[in-house]
């Protein structure tokens, strides 16, 4: 599905949606052991379907930042007048969405303005008429979209946290403390959602990186943002601008195309609570698996680890606090419910396979552009276009996770039950 995101007065977006540990810790030879606690009892939160996003910037093509020039005129629409003043003019607006709406597209929202809250990238606008002309935007889609049950979603205001270049962006990124001073964005704006007494729900609309190291900010945006139950995370951009999840030039994914791919793939909507203490060079979040095919009566959960530590590898075991279930196939019957056994507090995962996806850098490079999926380069099909498929590996449920220096890892569990993924 697609959505529409209009800047006030500038130009058009096209989205694209394709969303307290205690940790046993024992240091051995570069290798620290430690334990996961995932408490299974209930959701802490929950995303929406299409939690991932993706942005399609426009940038002038002659606007060339760090090195590297824009991608053309990459928006749907270029609307004159860059200077916001005085209450916003729909009319353009107005036009573009009954268009959309007499040619059955199905927009999933309209975005009025981007980066204009507070002080604004280049253009900002004050409180009082932001949402004077919100309200506008909002009874233009009642009115357009009269007599249509579903209608789209209003998207505003757009803001921005923590802009600009920083020449120390790497040693941020792998700073423990630095990534969980993310979390206080993430909890305040919850707070003022949650004590809202309307229906709104929060989005993030911005992250602009490009390489292995991005991608392990981007996962752990991700996970953050999930465990204060934002609904969804747009990414800046699919293409466009510098920063584009596609390089500009070759179309090429970037590593943390590949990121959000997997996210999209193997993280259900309800968030887990995951716990542990000990170390500081892994960040763990945990969601229930998103059902596929392979397993359609079995959902499982999904583990993302990502390990910020360039010269410690980091062997991981999962118990469950609350209950646990296991799921045991009958063989030779094609129509059965799958038979339960309650397990008790703090039971450790076993039994069974699990998948791993390791993403890892090319040459152990944290500024690499190129990403390993289980040792294997992940590169475009020369004569198909096509990316490679996404295989994982499968180990006994029994060893432990290993966590390569400067990795990610994905681990699919589809054989564990529990109360919060039913």
């Amino acid at each position: 599905m697609g959505c529409l995101v209009l800047r006030k007065g500038w130009w058009l977006l096209c989205v694209f949606y394709c969303c307290s540990f205690i940790c046993d810790v024992k240091a051995i030879n570069g290798t620290v052991e430690i334990t996961v606690f995932i408490n299974g009892t209930s959701p802490i939160a929950k995303t929406d379907e299409d939690f991932i996003c993706a942005t399609l910037d426009w940038w002038p093509p002659e606007k060339c930042d760090y090195g590297t020039c824009a991608w053309g005129q990459a928006s749907l629409l270029n609307l004159p007048n860059n200077i916001a003043t005085g209450p916003w003019d729909s009319t353009n607006a107005a036009s573009l969405i009954r268009y959309t709406v007499t040619k059955g597209y199905k927009i999933y929202g309209w975005e009025l303005g981007n980066e204009l809250s507070g002080s604004g990238i280049g253009v900002g606008i004050a409180v009082d008429p932001y949402a004077t002309d919100t309200i506008v935007l909002h009874n233009l889609i009642q009115d357009i979209y009269k007599g249509i049950n579903t209608k789209p979603q209003i998207i505003a205001p757009g803001g921005f946290f923590d802009p600009g270049s920083d020449e120390h962006l790497i040693d941020r990124i792998l700073n423990p403390s630095v990534l969980d001073s993310g979390a206080d964005v993430f909890r305040n704006v919850h707070n003022v959602v949650r004590t809202s007494i309307n229906s709104a729900v929060a989005w993030v609309g911005k992250l602009e990186e490009l390489t292995i190291a991005a991608a392990i900010k981007y996962l752990d945006q991700l996970g953050l943002a999930s465990t204060y139950d934002t609904k969804t995370y747009c990414r800046q951009t699919l293409i466009g601008g510098n920063y584009g999840l596609l390089n500009t030039t070759t179309f090429v994914p970037n590593p943390d195309y590949y990121s959000a791919l997997l996210w999209h793939r193997l993280m259900g909507r309800q968030v887990l609570s995951t716990n542990f203490t000990g170390t500081r060079s892994i960040r763990a979040y945990a969601h229930c698996a998103k059902q596929s095919g392979t397993y359609p009566l079995q959902q499982g959960i999904t583990l993302l680890l990502i390990n910020i530590d360039g010269n410690t590898t980091v062997q991981t075991r999962v118990e469950f606090q609350g209950t646990l279930m296991r799921l045991h196939k009958r063989r030779h019957h094609h129509r059965h419910r799958p038979k339960v056994n309650p397990l008790h507090q703090r039971k450790q995962a076993f039994g069974s396979v699990r998948e791993e996806y390791h993403l890892t850098p090319s040459d152990g490079n944290i500024q690499s552009q190129t990403v390993l999926l289980n040792r294997k380069p992940l590169t475009v099909d020369p004569s198909s276009g096509l990316i490679p498929a996404l295989e994982p590996v499968r180990v006994n449920s029994s060893e432990p996770i290993t966590v390569a220096p400067y990795s990610i890892v994905f681990v699919r569990m589809p054989c564990v039950a529990i109360p919060a993924c039913r």
